[in-house]
């Protein structure tokens, strides 16, 4: 069965809710030991969702592992690759979920908050993968999955709207991981690791975007999590020697291979968009 994961130790970032916790449930319901990583294990003052709960719905018979980390930190990466390897074992599966998004004027934009986007969109995950491929290398396979976003399709303009206006620098950081991820497939291709880009293609929801009002009105234009959970999964149990080196979108994603999503909560059949 392709989708069997028994045996594979998956290291899922960003991890505490929304679209990270929603890709951890599906690997660990395949049988994959999975680890979560997020900052910390308490709740946040404004947004839902915590480590612990996460932890709590991870079903399957692999083992499963909540690990504090900040993504912005080294220390704290090399920290989190090593302390799922004492835990769980040599991760298989490296899904590069945690992001940060500033949605500001790229000309007005602080230093600041520039290099945080970079350091977390762009250099974690690349350190990450750094950290994690000499095991993978070793076993001569590997699964690397980065979430990218739609915002790096060039809009059509001008006129632009304005979110087009004040998602620059994010698409940015986005873009380049893309192009990263390309020569990752290339260099890696030979080791028998698959390393692509995943992105929805409609806006799925986090109370994150939500409370900051960037969710669409339009309830057809949000995109179930169970979707990109799915091809999230599609992805981490795929032929290395066929699917590898793409940027790729969830729906049109399930709808090559053939795939429906499954409900996280029962995995019973739902459409692809």
């Amino acid at each position: 069965m392709a989708d069997d994961l028994r045996g594979r130790v998956a290291l899922v970032t960003g991890a505490s809710r929304g679209i990270g916790v929603a890709i951890a449930r599906r690997l660990a319901s395949a049988g994959a030991s999975v680890a979560v990583t997020a900052r910390s294990l308490e709740p946040h003052p404004k947004l839902p969702g915590t480590l612990r709960e996460t932890l709590a719905m991870l079903s399957g018979d692999g083992a499963k592992a909540a690990i504090v980390g900040d993504l912005a930190r080294p220390g704290d990466r090399a920290r989190i690759v090593a302390e799922v390897r004492e835990k769980l074992g040599p991760v298989d599966i490296l899904v590069n979920n945690a992001a940060r998004a500033f949605y500001e004027p790229a000309h007005a934009i602080s230093d600041k908050r520039m290099r945080l986007g970079l350091e977390l969109n762009l250099l974690a995950p690349l350190d990450l993968v750094q950290r994690v491929v000499p095991d993978m290398r070793a076993r001569r396979a590997g699964w690397i999955v980065s979430l990218s976003s739609a915002t790096t399709v060039a809009p059509a303009g001008p006129p632009w709207n304005d979110f087009t206006k004040t998602s620059g620098t994010y698409a940015a950081a986005k873009s380049a991981l893309e192009r990263l991820t390309i020569g990752l497939a290339a260099e890696l291709f030979d080791d028998g690791i698959a390393v692509n880009t995943l992105a929805p293609v409609a806006a799925v929801y986090t109370a994150a975007a939500d409370q900051m009002g960037k969710m669409p009105k339009d309830p057809s234009m949000i995109e179930p999590e169970e979707v990109i959970a799915e091809a999230a999964l599609a992805l981490c149990s795929c032929d290395p020697a066929k699917l590898t080196g793409r940027v790729t979108y969830s729906g049109p994603l399930l709808e090559e291979l053939g795939r429906e999503a499954q409900s996280l909560d029962g995995h019973s059949r739902m459409p692809s968009r």
